[in-house]
């Protein structure tokens, strides 16, 4: 009877783009963590890289030192709380002030997240030593909520329902007071119910729409 051979076994060869790409996110999810749990000054890449079961050297062939991780690190953190333009074009139903509402509770909820509770205290912990943080999260992740709020109240004005205002800094202004406070008190793990949070970003609103109507 003829030997048939067993066909011969894959070896494990190298990683596919996809599973590198997974693992660096590991990586840099593990950096965060740590960067946070020690502080920049005692978290070392012997450390980072012992948790995600890594050599040194594959860190140190994708980050130089231990700045870059950190920055590399934070980076992906801003980028997973950055708000597509097309979400927060869903979020427009016509109606300015259910808007400014559901972009209020939206970004809110983001920081509640594992992803945003780790950006803000990283921030709130590190921006002295690294001020570019903070720039970074506020361009790319701030700044096109403020802009796109901004362009809610330049068509309200259009349309004679608020009266001409400087929209950018009303949005910044209205960002800051809805999200800003609610953040602060997440962080420090004074956490508002469903209810309370509602209530603060719908008087906020209010607020905001009152001040700018027509008189």
């Amino acid at each position: 009877m003829q030997n048939r051979s067993a066909p011969p076994r894959r070896g494990a060869g190298r990683p596919t783009r996809e599973q590198a790409e997974a693992r660096h996110e590991e990586l840099l999810d593990a950096a965060l963590d740590l960067f946070l749990e020690r502080g920049f000054e005692l978290a070392t890449i012997e450390m980072i890289a012992a948790r995600v079961s890594m050599t040194k050297r594959t860190v140190y062939a994708r980050h130089p030192d231990k700045a870059a991780l950190f920055r590399a690190a934070v980076q992906r953190a801003i980028e997973r709380h950055v708000v597509p333009r097309e979400v927060l074009e869903s979020l427009d139903d016509g109606d300015l002030a259910d808007t400014l509402v559901a972009i209020g509770r939206l970004r809110i909820d983001q920081v509640m997240t594992p992803n945003g509770l780790r950006l803000q205290r990283i921030i709130n912990t590190e921006s002295y030593r690294f001020p570019e943080i903070f720039a970074s999260n506020v361009e790319q992740s701030a700044r096109p909520v403020v802009d796109f709020v901004a362009g809610l109240l330049d068509r309200a004005i259009a349309a004679g329902e608020v009266a001409p205002t400087n929209t950018g800094l009303a949005a910044s202004t209205f960002m800051s007071m809805v999200v800003g406070g609610q953040a602060r008190a997440i962080v420090r793990g004074e956490t508002p119910t469903r209810e309370e949070l509602d209530e603060k970003v719908r008087f906020t609103v209010h607020l905001l729409l009152d001040g700018l109507r027509p008189r």
